[in-house]
């Protein structure tokens, strides 16, 4: 009886040990871990240019303040204040330094960036958020029902729709939804006001924006799914087998060719994530959303950097992010995909 007690805390604890080994040694995981520690040379990177084409800009900071009137002295005796007459690398290796213990600085303005980036970046993950679930949503029903035929009804309607969408500027349509659904409906405010904790609220406030951001990221998506759709559905052999075996052609197209070209979707969705972030900044000033798109304009205004550059590591860091998740997303939609160590 004794011997057995011992045996069993010592299977206990090896059972336990081979569960972590599996955990740590999982292909995916591996490749995440691979993942973030090649983006750390490419934040450094990214805040390091954003930092320097700052610098090189004609006025600096403190003549932006104090306007193009204000004397020398005041203009070098806010510099000084500022710490903004140390050395150019100086200056970033103590900003840099302060990010990595958690502190994005103070911004020109006397407020904590860190305050400003935990109100308003929620705001645009929401607005960003909304438009990209619910273009992709779309985009995956309109592509599915214009592929089913080709040429068809369906096919040239979305056609039209696309190639406005691809035609018109995101600030343009955001100018179009307010004269319609806002000033002649009056079925959403015409500015955004604080999104709140309701449903009605949020979707109230953030329909419009998101509207005018995701409707190009829609129409591209669907010509994009769509021209693959029709490409499987006429030239793949796996679908003419299936063709052959009688399976029904809804089946077909849903069950075997989405799910292969979603592949390509997932893809540009990853790709376009960072040129989402940046472009709701400029829906966010037409709408008032209190996003991070007035702070990023006052930002540029003022040549304030700690809060341009808290602003720009926030944009790369969803890109990788998205990235990641896109490559996550693979192994998802097919079991057979395995990141060995070859995949970085």
């Amino acid at each position: 009886m004794a011997l057995v007690q011992q045996i069993q805390p010592l299977t206990g604890g090896s059972g336990a040990r081979d569960r972590a080994r599996r955990i740590t040694g999982s292909p995916a995981l591996r490749m995440v871990g691979r993942r973030l520690l090649a983006a750390i040379p490419v934040l450094i990177g990214v805040t390091f240019m954003t930092f320097a084409i700052l610098s090189l800009l004609p006025n600096d900071t403190a003549q932006a303040i104090l306007g193009l009137n204000a004397s020398a002295s005041a203009v070098a005796a806010l510099n000084r204040s500022l710490g903004l007459d140390q050395p150019f690398l100086e200056r970033y290796w103590h900003w840099l330094d302060n990010v990595l213990h958690g502190n994005f600085g103070t911004s020109v303005q006397g407020q904590s960036v860190n305050h400003e980036l935990a109100i308003h970046v929620p705001t645009t993950l929401y607005l960003v958020l909304y438009a990209l679930v619910v273009s992709v949503v779309l985009a995956i029903i309109v592509a599915t029902l214009a592929a089913r035929k080709p040429n068809g009804i369906a096919d040239r309607i979305s056609l039209a729709v696309c190639m406005l969408g691809l035609s018109t500027a995101p600030y343009v349509f955001a100018f179009i939804l307010i004269i319609v659904f806002a000033v002649k409906l009056q079925w959403f405010p015409v500015l955004s006001g604080p999104i709140g904790g309701s449903p009605v609220s949020f979707f109230k406030n953030l329909t419009l924006p998101a509207a005018a951001l995701g409707f190009g990221l829609f129409a591209t998506y669907t010509r994009l799914l769509r021209a693959d759709l029709v490409e499987q559905m006429q030239r793949e052999d796996y679908i003419v087998t299936a063709k052959a075996k009688g399976v029904p052609p809804w089946r077909v197209l849903i069950k075997h060719a989405l799910r292969n070209s979603m592949f390509n979707l997932i893809t540009v969705v990853g790709v376009n994530l960072g040129g989402l972030v940046g472009a709701a900044a400029i829906i966010e000033t037409i709408f008032q959303v209190q996003g991070i798109g007035n702070d990023l304009l006052t930002g540029i205004s003022n040549h304030d950097a700690p809060l341009i550059e808290g602003i720009t590591l926030v944009f790369a860091l969803v890109t990788v992010l998205g990235n990641l998740l896109a490559d996550l997303a693979y192994a998802v939609l097919d079991p057979r995909i395995r990141y060995g160590s070859s995949i970085s």
